[in-house]
């Protein structure tokens, strides 16, 4: 198994076995699909263009000529009919011919953008507008107008407030341009799966990342691979690589059960066409499972997969149970031999294929996919990039292998949700017009196991429903780690292809320019100079001549020559013993020396939120990804849901937002010079890395409500009646802009509002600390690491949403919680003391304070634990409550008699 001479599980008895399986061989198109355009055909060219530019169909004519009188004469039947056709929307008449119907339908695009109700839409873009300026006149009138009585105050929250703006501006206008997408399932199978004819639908990849089995249970990862194995793609065309970066024995164990009852499986997913294909989601469904079922054998077969699933489910809890306890002489193999993996820091690369072609078949058999574990080489003195350095891993073994044009990777807690998820993403990835210059599709993220309130914004809904659409719109969503089909020529450094260039203008010798431009082409011409590279890829001709392919990608050829298929597939004469030996080589710790992985190639190294880098690097070579949002979620995953937990989540996304801005990669300064990202694409780049310093004038903020009613201070001047006009504007175009945004996107207002809450809440702990951890790792060197101390809980649903983790992130909202709280009380004790005219300057201060205790009230209710105990909000009223009649009670102080006499302080004691 170990060391380039591990099983490759595959039989015997067949002559084919010695060569490698036809499915991976076959990456090549011999033939044009029928009904596909030729490339760089004329009717290929009046498609895109009609499709995509909406160029009017008639060809320009002068008005008075014959072709302007024809086109005139036209009736306006005929007229409709050409654009309805030219738009797609225009079926077929009864009486046509079938085949050329299908014909038609074929060449019709597989997906097409879908805009946003102008209704809709235009109300949302002028109130931007109208809010940009209300923004403008009110810093102006804030600035104009200081307080000098209170002048650190004002100075401060002036500061804030500019951020504030900088900070909506980064935001806000990457969502100017949303869209939504439609594909066509239909019409990728009449392109693609031409019966008789094989099939061409691209190979993909499958990539699935684990560590520590302790901390990421192999039973939720057997789910993942399971609906991986059973996802509605052809089989030959689906491999899927399980990268063990802990070398486990206990995940390669419950990998090898995984992949016997997969042979169960994944013949009842498709036989009765379930969903999801992962059966612990499955078999947990509380929906009728016998709806739209017709085959009288279900019921009996679902009864019997089940208990062949909790059969299984006891093997995987036994073997993680025997690894809770490690032997002293370390793990032992069934074949006597010591597991290699014993010593996670110092171990050979491993790969085991456990099923693949004419390997490994299910219990009626049918072909399989190809379902792999790699363990990459691990030694000391060698940087390994954690998962960054483990995806490269997988890119490099899969291209050796089998190597697919496109890749989808998953967290192992993203259990493939729709069965179509793939098919989805070929609609863009493979359409003839627009899909070459894709380099991924990113699927939203959608989690199972929150409660319904969603307390601390977990299904992150905003960012997924909101932001991400309006990046469709630009140049695509940026890469948010799991859920994403890439290209895999993109993850190599190419460039997108090009637009074929207009043909050059023709002309006679009249006219002298163009006779002098024309003789000096012609001179080019002669000379040899301008002719040699016609119809050949230059990109790809100019990375031949001029690089030095070792240096890019490693010293492995097998490797090499796979970054140049462009189609996929590996040479048919390549055998599978040489081609495991050559994978276990391309994850060596030392492959990667003195080559461009992790800074050109790959995922980027550099933060631990590589992810966001990898996309950026794509981006700027020009390449746009696109935002698919299937109506049934393509994959759906867990999220912690308690307060301590999610906090600690946000930190680690936070401290790689403040690595990349300070690194060489920062969107700041990065990629001016190819000049290929987009201005708005760029500003939701610099969002993504400059939200963790917003912390810092959001804490002072949330600051300065407590320090103003306890010093009766106020941060702005007695304002006029025309300068409170500034005030309201500024709050209804705050209002009006979340409400539309909300209506063209679909989101509740109760998601709107956590996201709001949680904002507040991340700012003031999470994402300070990370600003703080990110300044200490990068000026001084010191790495620090907030750790999590938990307490049991029970096994309820929803238990764990109430457990409380002791961790010092809670530490600052706590302090900004109870002292808005303590100037609450001391403000309206002073004011009840004072009279009727301090109720005025008091309610400025109070509504700011609110402010800041409204949006903590979720991690208030996080501190106070469970419900069912005592209500948080009667607890919060009684302290309330009870401190401001403590308070009055001492300020009245009614059992000391007030005498009258003359003022001690100015006449001293010889009143």
């Amino acid at each position: 198994m170990l060391y380039g001479k591990m099983t490759y599980g595959r039989g015997h008895d067949d002559e084919e076995n010695s060569q490698f399986p036809p499915v991976i061989a076959g990456g090549f198109r011999s033939k044009p699909v029928s009904g596909e355009f030729p490339i760089g055909s004329h009717g290929e060219q009046m498609l895109a263009s009609s499709l995509h530019k909406r160029v009017h169909p008639y060809p320009v004519s002068e008005p008075g000529s014959a072709k302007w009188d024809e086109t005139r004469k036209r009736g306006w039947k005929e007229k409709m009919d050409d654009w309805k056709m030219q738009q797609g929307n225009l079926g077929p008449e009864p009486d046509d011919d079938p085949d050329a119907v299908m014909v038609d339908e074929t060449r019709q695009p597989l997906s097409r953008k879908v805009p946003i109700a102008s209704s809709k839409i235009n109300p949302y873009r002028m109130i931007i507008v109208a809010r940009l300026v209300i923004l403008a006149l009110f810093l102006r009138y804030r600035i104009l107008n200081p307080v000098h009585d209170a002048i650190g105050l004002w100075l401060t929250s002036i500061i804030c407030e500019i951020w504030f703006a900088f900070s909506w501006i980064l935001d806000q206008f990457p969502k100017w341009l949303p869209i939504d997408r439609e594909t066509y399932l239909d019409r990728l199978s009449l392109r693609y799966e031409r019966e008789g004819e094989p099939n061409m639908l691209a190979p993909v990849d499958f990539f699935v990342s684990t560590v520590d089995p302790m901390k990421e249970p192999p039973l939720v990862t057997a789910n993942t691979i399971l609906s991986i194995l059973a996802v509605d793609y052809p089989v030959e065309k689906i491999s899927c690589y399980l990268s063990d970066d802990g070398a486990s024995m206990c995940t390669f164990e419950a990998l090898s059960e995984t992949a016997e009852f997969a042979r169960k499986w994944v013949p009842f997913c498709k036989k009765f066409n379930i969903e999801p294909r992962a059966p612990e989601m499955y078999f947990a469904l509380k929906v009728d499972y016998l709806k739209d079922k017709v085959q009288p054998t279900f019921v009996k077969e679902r009864r019997a997969m089940k208990r062949e699933y909790e059969e299984f489910k006891v093997r995987i809890n036994a073997i993680v149970a025997k690894a809770q306890k490690v032997p002293p002489e370390g793990w032992i193999m069934q074949d006597g031999t010591p597991w290699p993996g014993n010593n996670t820091r110092d171990h050979p690369g491993m790969i085991q294929v456990f099923l693949g072609h004419s390997g490994g078949h299910d219990v009626e058999g049918n072909e399989l996919p190809r379902l792999v574990y790699v363990s990459r080489e691990k030694r000391p003195g060698f940087a390994h990039h954690k998962k960054a350095g483990a995806m490269n891993a997988l890119i490099r073994v899969s291209a050796v292998l089998t190597n697919a044009p496109f890749m989808l990777n998953l967290d192992c807690d993203h259990y493939v949700n729709n069965s179509k998820a793939v098919r989805e993403a070929m609609c863009f990835l493979m359409d003839p017009q627009t899909g070459k210059k894709v380099c991924y599709v990113q699927f939203p993220q959608r989690f199972d196991g929150i409660d319904k309130h969603d307390r601390y914004a977990n299904r992150n809904t905003v960012f997924f429903d909101i932001n991400m659409k309006g990046l469709d719109g630009v140049q695509g969503p940026v890469y948010v780690g799991t859920g994403c089909v890439f290209r895999r020529q993109a993850l190599y450094g190419y460039e997108p292809p090009k637009d074929p260039k207009r043909p050059k203008m023709v002309s006679c010798d009249c006219c002298p320019c163009f006779g002098r431009r024309k003789t000096k082409e012609s001179k080019r011409g002669a000379n040899g100079e301008a002719t040699n590279l016609e119809g050949v890829d230059d990109d790809k001709q100019l990375l031949m001549s001029q690089m030095n392919f070792e240096k890019r990608f490693g010293q492995s050829a097998i490797f090499v020559t796979s970054t140049l298929m462009e189609e996929g597939g590996v040479p048919p004469s390549s055998s599978p013993a040489s081609l495991l030996k050559e994978a276990i080589h391309v994850i060596s710790c030392g492959y990667e020396d003195k080559t461009d992985w992790g800074t050109e190639l790959g995922w980027i190294y550099g933060s631990i939120t590589e992810d966001i880098l990898t996309g950026f690097k794509m981006h700027c070579r020009g390449w746009r990804s696109i935002y698919c949002m299937p109506k049934r979620p393509a994959f759906k995953g867990s999220a912690p849901i308690n307060l301590s937990d999610r906090l600690n989540q946000v930190l680690r996304w936070a401290l790689g937002s403040v690595e990349i801005f300070f690194s060489r990669h920062s969107p700041v300064w990065y990629g001016y010079k190819e000049g290929k990202l987009k201005w708005l694409e760029r500003f939701a780049y610099v969002n993504t890395t400059v939200y963790p310093f917003t912390s810092i004038p959001l804490l002072a903020y949330c600051t300065l409500p407590a320090i103003c009613l306890l010093t009766d201070k106020f941060i702005m001047p007695e304002i006029s009646t025309f300068a409170s006009l500034f005030f309201i504007a500024l709050f209804i175009s705050i209002f009006a802009t979340g409400i539309l945004e909300l209506r063209w996107s679909g989101v509740s207002i109760e998601e709107w509002w956590r996201n709001e809450q949680f904002w507040v809440i991340g700012g003031i702990s999470a994402h300070l600390f990370a600003v703080v951890q990110g300044l200490l790792k990068i000026l001084a060197g010191i790495d620090t690491n907030f750790t999590v101390t938990s307490k049991a809980t029970d096994d309820e649903e929803f238990g764990e949403l109430y457990a409380f983790k002791w961790t010092t992130l809670l530490i600052p909202p706590t302090t900004i919680l109870i002292i808005n709280l303590v100037g609450v009380v001391a403000g309206v004790s002073d004011a009840i003391n004072n009279g009727y005219q301090s109720w005025g300057p008091l309610f400025g201060k109070l509504f700011f304070a609110f402010w800041v205790i409204v949006h903590l009230y979720p991690f208030l209710k996080g501190l106070m634990g469970r419900q069912n105990r005592t209500p948080t909000i009667v607890v919060i009223w009684s302290v309330l409550l009870a401190s401001i009649f403590s308070l009055l009670w001492v300020r009245i102080d009614p059992f000391v008699m007030k005498t009258k006499g003359p003022d001690t302080k100015q006449c001293g004691i010889n009143c």
